[in-house]
C-alpha cells in the first residue's frame, strides 16, 4: 500500500504540473513569454494523458486486480520505466516539440504501457478475471492499445502526406478518441463497478451483455464524430448518432443499478464523495448530449471551424468526467489523503473555466466582441484548478496539513 501511495502522489504531481503549464498557456495573450507556444501544448497534452491519468489509473487497476498476486517487483519496474519515459516528454517537448528525443520519449512510453497490459492480462487471478468490472477494464486496455495506432502511423504519415494532410489530423483525432472515449472512461467505469461488486453489487449477466455490448458499440460509432469536419455523408453522422444514442442507453443501465441499490451506496461512499460521484454522472450525462448533438450536421460544421468548442469539449471530459471520478477513487482508497475543501476549489475552477471557453466559442461564431479582460478570467479561473491541486498535492507530504484541510 504504501508504495501504491508514493505512486499516486506522483500521479497528482504531474495534475499539478499540466495546471502549471494550463496556467502558463492562459498567459500568452496578457504577458510576453519567451517560450513556444505549441511545445508547450505538446507538453501539456502528453504530460496530462500519460502522467496524469495513466499513473493514476494504472495504480488503482493494479490494487483492485494485482495487488494479490505477488507480482509487485515486475509492476515496480514497468511502473519506474514508465516514470523515466514521461520524465523524458516533460524536459523534451518544451524544448524540442516533436524531435528525435521527444518521440523516443513517446516510443518507449508505449511500449512500457504494453508491459503493464501484458502484466494486468497475465497475472489477474482467474476468480477476478470473471467478474464484470474486469471485463470492462480488459477492453479499456485493449482500446489504449488501439489509439496507439495512431502515434505509430504519424511518422509514415508526415513521410508520405505531410503534417497538414487529412490523414494526420484523423490519425491524432483516432488516438485522442479511444484514449478518452475508449481507455479513460471505461477504464473509470471498470474501476466504479470493482467497488460495487466489493459490496455484492453487481450487473446480472444478461444486462451486463446488453451493457457491455451497447457501449463497446458506442466507442466504435462514435469515432465518426471525429471525421465529420471532413463533412462526409450523412451516413456517417446518422453512425456517430447511432453510437451516441447506444452510450445514452447504457448510462441508463448503469442509472437502473444505482437506482435499485441507492441505499446500499450511500453505506459504501461517504456523503461528500457520494455527491462527488453524482456530479461526475452529471458531467458525463452532459457530454453524452453535446456528443449527439454534434451529430447535426449543422452543429458539426459550427463545432469543426470554432477550436473553442472542441477546446471546451476535450476539457470538460477530461477535467471533469474523467478526473473528478479518478480523484474520488483515489480518496476513496486511501491512496490520496482527502481534502474537501480543495476538490471543491478545484471544481470551482473547473466549471467556471469551462463557462469562459464556451463563452468565447459562443462569441466567436456569433461575431460578437468579446467583454474587457476575458484571458485575465481565464487565466484566473485556470489558476484556481492550480491552487486546488498544488493544495492536494502538498498535502500528501504533511501530516499536519492534512488535519487542516480533511
Amino acid at each position: 500500500m504504501h508504495s501504491l501511495k508514493k505512486h499516486s502522489t506522483i500521479a497528482l504531481g504531474y495534475f499539478f504540473l499540466i495546471a502549471l503549464l494550463g496556467v502558463i498557456l492562459r498567459l500568452f495573450p496578457i504577458v510576453s513569454i519567451s517560450s513556444n507556444y505549441k511545445f508547450l501544448v505538446h507538453t501539456h497534452s502528453h504530460v496530462a494523458l500519460l502522467g496524469w491519468v495513466y499513473t493514476a489509473l494504472s495504480t488503482i487497476i493494479f490494487k483492485q486486480y494485482l495487488q494479490s498476486a505477488n507480482v509487485s517487483k515486475k509492476y515496480n519496474r514497468i511502473f519506474w520505466l514508465t516514470q523515466i519515459t514521461i520524465i523524458g516528454m516533460l524536459v523534451s517537448f518544451p524544448f524540442t516539440g516533436y524531435a528525435f528525443l521527444s518521440i523516443l520519449f513517446s516510443t518507449l512510453f508505449l511500449i512500457s504501457s504494453y508491459l503493464f497490459v501484458w502484466l494486468v492480462f497475465k497475472f489477474t487471478p482467474n476468480k477476478q478475471k470473471q467478474r464484470n468490472s474486469y471485463k470492462l477494464i480488459r477492453i479499456a486496455l485493449w482500446y489504449m492499445i488501439i489509439s496507439s495506432l495512431g502515434p505509430w502511423m504519424l511518422g509514415i504519415i508526415m513521410q508520405t502526406s505531410g503534417q497538414g494532410s487529412s490523414l494526420y489530423k484523423n490519425a491524432i483525432y483516432f488516438y485522442l478518441h479511444f484514449q478518452y472515449n475508449g481507455w479513460f472512461i471505461i477504464a473509470v467505469l471498470g474501476v466504479f463497478l470493482h467497488i460495487l461488486e466489493q459490496h455484492f453489487i453487481s450487473f446480472s449477466k444478461k444486462v451486463f451483455n446488453s451493457f457491455f455490448w451497447l457501449l463497446n458499440s458506442s466507442v466504435i460509432a462514435t469515432f465518426f464524430i471525429s471525421i465529420l469536419w471532413m463533412k462526409p455523408p450523412f451516413i456517417i453522422n446518422s453512425l456517430a448518432a447511432m453510437g451516441c444514442i447506444f452510450q445514452l442507453i447504457a448510462f441508463g443501465f448503469l442509472l437502473k443499478l444505482i437506482k435499485a441499490n441507492k441505499l446500499k451506496l450511500k453505506s459504501i461512499f461517504s456523503s461528500f464523495l457520494g455527491k462527488i460521484l453524482i456530479l461526475s454522472g452529471v458531467l458525463f450525462l452532459v457530454k453524452l448530449v453535446l456528443q449527439l448533438t454534434v451529430c447535426i450536421p449543422f452543429i458539426a460544421d459550427i463545432v469543426s471551424y470554432n477550436v473553442d468548442f472542441v477546446i471546451g469539449y476535450i476539457h470538460w471530459i477530461f477535467l471533469g468526467v474523467v478526473s473528478i471520478p479518478i480523484l474520488t477513487f483515489l480518496f476513496d482508497y486511501q491512496l490520496a489523503t482527502k481534502s474537501k475543501a480543495l476538490l471543491v476549489i478545484y471544481i470551482s475552477g473547473f466549471i467556471l473555466t469551462e463557462i469562459l471557453i464556451f463563452y468565447k466559442g459562443i462569441i466567436n461564431w456569433l461575431q460578437l466582441n468579446i467583454i474587457n479582460n476575458y484571458y485575465h478570467y481565464l487565466a484566473t479561473s485556470s489558476g484556481i484548478i492550480l491552487l486546488a491541486l498544488f493544495g492536494l498535492f502538498i498535502i500528501q507530504f504533511k501530516s499536519k496539513n492534512r488535519r487542516l484541510f480533511s
